[in-house]
């Protein structure tokens, strides 16, 4: 299995542990958080940094603006003027790279189907799922509060959209950046493992 796999997903879907589980039965590194990890350790920045810069981006005009409007390939502009938003996803970004390149993987959230885009061996998943399965797992995981919990959800997911919106110039879960989207409230958590799974084992070579 020579394929890097990539999960995007809503929150309280259940993409992490489908993620979590699918890396331990094929039998390759996970990341998510340790992205974050690394990157601190390698970038110099602290880890509190990465984890800001996601929980920022709760409306994209603003957050564009707060970052600058900063375009990562203008050369007149140079690494040195852009805000530090950006230097912490350019730093998270070339860890995602080092990562794929180092073997097999699977890595969760993070724009990671957008930085690896142009890799040949990448497969990229999006799992979403209805409200109601996103509250129930979700006070049940995270024990938020009911009474706010689709609040909170939307919140969260408005973020994740708008960071990856801003960095990538791409919809955040538009279908055709994906080679497959999966209902996990519909099919269940255990059954999107197998089903990606196979659709990986099918395509692995």
């Amino acid at each position: 299995m020579n394929k890097i796999i990539t999960i995007s997903r809503q929150y309280g879907s259940g993409g992490r542990e489908i993620g979590s589980k699918l890396a331990e039965q094929l039998g390759i590194p996970f990341y998510d958080n340790e992205l974050i990890t690394r990157a601190a350790k390698e970038s110099g920045y602290a880890e509190a940094a990465f984890l800001n810069a996601e929980t920022k981006a709760t409306n994209s005009l603003l957050y564009s603006i707060a970052m600058g409007m900063s375009a990562y390939g203008n050369q007149e502009i140079g690494f040195s003027h852009l805000s530090l938003d950006d230097r912490i996803y350019l730093a998270q970004s070339n860890v995602i790279r080092k990562v794929a390149e180092e073997g097999p993987c699977v890595i969760v959230g993070r724009c990671a189907d957008y930085i690896l885009k142009d890799m040949e061996n990448v497969l990229h998943f999006f799992i979403f799922a209805d409200m109601d399965f996103r509250k129930a797992r979700s006070i049940e995981r995270d024990k938020i509060d009911p009474d706010k919990a689709e609040d909170i959800i939307a919140k969260i997911d408005k973020r994740r959209s708008n960071y990856y919106n801003y960095h990538s110039g791409e919809k955040w879960g538009k279908a055709t950046n994906y080679h497959l989207s999966i209902n996990s409230g519909a099919v269940g958590i255990d059954n999107a493992v197998a089903v990606i799974k196979e659709y990986v084992l099918r395509f692995a070579e």
